[in-house]
């Protein structure tokens, strides 16, 4: 009885192939009951199998103790576990449960298609150990505890997750990682690899890199915290929408000052490069070096819809190396820059909400978003592309500099208000054209327009 071998490490390549090797009788009955085959109903098959639930005559449930786990937090559980994975997937897919307890992984877990590994938790899991004034590693409900991989970026995820499976109801937790000192990498935590694969209501407590949703169209995030420290969410090869929602990053494993310091500088909290409509919907992170940044692949570059979505004591709140033609497109935006983050000073820090680069070529448009915080200033605009601003609202930054700094490329503002001081929108000769009309200048400096192509200005009022 083989497996799907659908497994891959963040490369994409197939690393795990594997087979249910000397089945025992055991085995055999947890099958029959799982595939309805033993002769029995589908209640009384589970209870002969030692299951602890079945749910529907087409949807089983196994419990993974009944394979070995343990749950102590000291036993290695992921042999038991995965055979449990395997049994359900290998008699036409299922449900492995993990009851409230520790759950010790030695070696990595891969879901198959059409099994969900679960725990206890049924909403948005928080730790949220110095906001509570607690200690962040949880010891109660469901709880994965690793330390493979540790010193390396590379290597296989700790859970792959394939073809319409899910991996719910559970936090992860490395208890290595020291909260006082800069963190070690680790490799990825999850890997989505699956076409439909959903990853909802986990906590990833520590994750040096949280989520990789590479090739899995349709891809569902869903309810997911924790404090990952280096990567939070990266998106690439995604030819189908994909889905991520309600997704919260804060400091709470730990605020120290090298936790925050390695965070600040290197940190990314949701990264996108390829996805052809990726829809982005109530998320939020804190204390990162880019909170959402977009980049181009050889697969290409992102387009999507962005709506609630929040980055807070950032140093470059939203980065873009390069975006689709069509847009991308952030509506309900709050973004905080500032050149220090938790009493961490960062003096060298040239902190932005907005950061354009050079290689952009597409289109970005923010809408009825506000920016505001001690940064160097609110926008700065390079490339090629067309980068707009409609009905949103900026505030303090460095009044040396322009709220909104463009240097090329084509410039949209219409219908904003700066409540700062200093230049609003200062446009550089290299622009091609745009329009800034309508807005409200809460100050007695003028829009700065150097620019040699067509740009419109007009109808902006200055009340200060």
């Amino acid at each position: 009885m083989g497996t799907s071998g659908l497994a891959a490490n963040q490369k994409g390549q197939p690393v795990h192939t594997r087979t249910m090797s000397n089945p025992t009788r055991r085995d055999f009955i947890q099958l029959a009951a799982i595939a309805g085959i033993s002769g029995a109903t589908g209640a009384t098959a589970a209870r002969a199998a030692g299951t602890r639930a079945v749910r529907s005559e087409n949807k089983s449930m196994v419990n993974a103790m009944d394979f070995g786990a343990v749950g102590d937090g000291k036993a290695g559980d992921d042999g038991a576990i995965q055979k449990a994975l395997d049994t359900v997937q290998a008699a036409g897919g299922g449900e492995v449960f993990l009851p409230a307890g520790v759950y010790r992984l030695n070696k990595p877990l891969v879901v198959e298609k059409d099994v969900a590994l679960t725990g206890v938790y049924q909403g948005p899991i928080s730790h949220a150990g110095i906001r509570d004034n607690g200690s962040a590693r949880p010891d109660r409900g469901t709880v994965l505890v690793t330390s493979i991989g540790s010193g390396s970026a590379d290597g296989d995820a700790l859970i792959t997750v394939g073809e319409n499976s899910t991996l719910a109801g559970l936090a992860v937790f490395y208890p290595d990682q020291n909260p006082e000192a800069a963190p070690a990498p680790y490799p990825w935590t999850i890997n989505m690899i699956g076409n439909n694969a959903t990853v909802r209501q986990v906590e990833l407590v520590n994750s040096y890199q949280g989520i990789r949703a590479v090739g899995c169209a349709r891809h569902t995030i869903r309810e997911v915290t924790g404090q990952p420290l280096r990567t939070g969410i990266y998106v690439d090869e995604i030819y189908d929408i994909g889905r991520i929602e309600n997704v919260h990053w804060n400091p709470w494993w730990s605020a120290s000052d090298p936790v925050i310091s390695f965070m600040y500088r290197n940190g990314e909290g949701f990264v996108f490069a390829r996805s052809d409509w990726e829809y982005v919907f109530n998320t939020f992170c804190f204390g990162y070096r880019y909170g959402y940044k977009f980049i181009k692949t050889k697969a290409g570059v992102c387009n999507g819809n962005f709506l609630g979505i929040g980055a807070d004591a950032s140093w470059n709140s939203v980065g873009v190396e390069d975006s689709a033609g069509f847009g991308i497109l952030i509506t309900n935006g709050e973004f905080v820059a500032m050149p220090q983050s938790c009493g961490s000073k960062f003096p060298d820090a040239d902190a932005r909400q907005v950061l354009v680069e050079e290689t952009n070529t597409g289109v970005v448009r923010f809408v009825n978003s506000a920016f505001w915080g001690p940064g160097t200033q609110n926008a700065l605009i390079k490339g090629s592309g067309t980068v707009g601003f409609s009905d949103c609202t900026f505030m303090d930054s460095n009044r040396d500099n322009a709220a909104i700094e463009a240097t090329s490329g084509c410039l949209l503002v219409r219908g904003c208000e700066f409540r700062r001081n200093g230049v609003p929108i200062a446009v550089r000769s290299a622009v091609a054209g745009g329009s800034i009309t309508g807005n409200i200048v809460h100050s007695s400096d003028k829009i700065i327009n150097e620019s040699k192509g067509d740009l419109q200005v007009g109808l902006n009022s200055y009340v200060a």
